[in-house]
């Protein structure tokens, strides 16, 4: 019996010692972080990002403005754990963070990043918004799960973007063996019985392009006087061609396509052409082959300068454009935005390297906010980094990790992963999706600020349930500062200012057991609905 009894008093002793480890010290070793920052030391890596930060700093010496400071590294690990795995980085990760050396630190976050599976899995569904929308699509005819598992798998592998890209636009196959004709598949109209050209190129135009060609979809452009009806039908033309069978998506070698013609009226046959670029389209291939290749070839500046633009929008809350898709050609954006595409078409549009290039700039990493004040013409020419909204699944991915000491990622349990999964689906849809305009202005509402105040989600991760981080900040902080200091690094990722730690360490004085577990609650409960949390900065 006494054997029994001492084995149990080692679990327990066990696991406390592991709730200690997680919440103090640096990390245990089979949850170490890979912070390796040679790929960002490498002299062409180097050169391109010193060539954007020159290009910025001419732009602000010319328009006279004081930059902001650079922010502090945890503020740069928060906006990169925001923007590439849509939650802020666990306390045992900021732990092992802050025991790297201060000049690498940053390249090899960004670098553990991009090769984590939470990346993959974000940025997937969050692509994916632009190549098939939001909704979840005709049933059977569609798989949206299985495109989002494909592209994730894409992203992890660090498949060149272009041949991601390629698959989407010319695959066919089966929607469940061939995962990238769900893209087509997605337009299936079921009136028709066949993928909707018109839509396709809307979105190859969009996506792929970052142009608003369908604005000539009725008639010619008003706003680009180049752009023609023609031009439009002739890009959708490509997809004349594609029939959809069941779940089967493919080419016939038959059959012209023909749209309404609104201006002159009656229906008017037209065969496939590009509005732009016309030397790079090839001659052989089935017709979406040949589009798909145009839009990816390596001399084609719209691919490169439009996937720089919606990452760099990611990853900041804002384009580098006025808009993640132009409306003229002749908008041209800052010198960096020409670098950085010009880099990535040179290396087989790498989309890993990319991110890296980014978060490596000096203008990633400078402060949102200054001893002078902020105006929209430092915006204009990114003097501070943007002030934006988090989108709803930031927020609750940001309450959910904060709740959990130790990492929510691909090796936590099933039942972990789950649980997060269905939280996040549901709180997004009752705090509301700002779907395809997620780069707009974001303006927060009553009914959202409710939620978080009196939901039962954002309440319960905050209460003093056992497995809740603020339980076990409680529970084994050494101290009442110590445990102030526990609950900002979780939630905020950052050290509470002395005012606060002093604040908040005479609330927790004196309490014990029970009482200060509920008192940590509390201050979970304040931290979540900080008006700070529900911003990247």
């Amino acid at each position: 019996m006494w054997a029994k009894n001492l084995l149990f008093v080692a679990v327990l002793v066990g696991g406390a010692l592991a709730l200690h480890a997680s919440l103090f010290p640096v990390g245990t070793k089979q949850r170490q972080v890979n912070f390796d920052a040679h790929p960002a030391q490498a002299d062409d890596f180097r050169a391109t990002v010193t060539a954007v930060n020159d290009a910025f700093r001419a732009e602000w010496k010319a328009a006279q403005l004081d930059v902001a400071p650079p922010a502090n590294d945890l503020a740069v690990m928060r906006r990169l754990s925001l923007g590439l795995t849509g939650t802020v980085p666990s306390l045992e990760e900021v732990r092992q963070f802050e025991a790297q050396p201060v000049g690498a630190r940053l390249d090899g976050w960004a670098n553990h990043l991009v090769h984590d599976r939470r990346f993959a899995d974000y940025f997937a569904e969050r692509m994916a918004r632009a190549y098939v929308g939001t909704e979840d699509g005709p049933l059977l005819a569609y798989r949206k799960r299985r495109f989002l598992a494909w592209l994730s798998d894409q992203f992890a592998n660090n498949t060149p973007y272009a041949d991601v890209v390629f698959q989407m636009i010319a695959q066919q196959g089966l929607n469940t063996d061939k995962p990238a004709v769900n893209f087509v598949a997605a337009t299936f109209d079921e009136a028709k019985k066949v993928p909707d050209a018109e839509k396709l190129a809307i979105r190859v135009s969009r996506a792929f392009l970052g142009l608003r060609l369908d604005c000539a979809q009725c008639h010619d452009h008003f706003l680009e006087p180049a752009w023609k009806q023609t031009h439009f039908q002739a890009l959708a033309a490509f997809f004349g061609q594609t029939k959809h069978v069941v779940t089967n998506v493919l080419d016939k070698t038959e059959g012209e396509y023909a749209f309404e013609d609104r201006v002159h009226g009656g229906t008017q046959e037209i065969a496939p052409a590009v509005p732009l670029l016309p030397n790079l389209l090839p001659e052989a291939g089935t017709r979406r082959e040949r589009l798909a290749a145009w839009v990816t070839h390596k001399g084609n500046v719209f691919f490169a300068r439009a996937t720089v633009n919606r990452v760099w929008a990611m990853m900041t809350g804002r384009p580098l454009l006025k808009r993640i898709e132009a409306q003229t050609l002749d908008e041209t954006g800052p010198a960096a935005l020409d670098i950085l595409a010009k880099d990535f078409a040179a290396h087989g549009h790498d989309l890993k390297r990319l991110i890296r290039l980014i978060a490596a700039t000096e203008v990633y990493r400078l402060d949102s906010a200054a001893e002078f004040e902020i105006t929209d013409a430092h915006d204009k020419v990114w003097a501070a980094f943007p002030l934006t909204r988090l989108r709803p699944e930031q927020v609750i991915g940001n309450v959910i990790q904060a709740s959990s000491a130790t990492t929510i990622d691909q090796r936590s349990h099933i039942v972990t992963r789950a649980k997060r999964y269905f939280n996040e689906r549901d709180f997004v849809q009752r705090y509301g999706d700002a779907d395809d305009d997620e780069f707009a202005k974001a303006h927060g509402t009553i009914p959202q600020r409710l939620l978080m105040m009196n939901g039962d989600l954002v309440d319960g991760r905050a209460r003093e349930e056992l497995l809740n981080a603020s339980s076990q900040i409680a529970l084994f902080a050494r101290d009442d500062a110590a445990a102030v200091e526990a609950a900002y690094l979780s939630v905020l990722t950052r050290r509470p200012t002395p005012a606060e730690s002093a604040h908040f360490v005479a609330r927790l004085s004196g309490s014990s057991n029970e009482e200060r577990r509920r008192r940590v609650a509390d201050l979970y409960w304040t931290l979540f609905n900080s008006t700070e949390l529900s911003f990247n900065h």
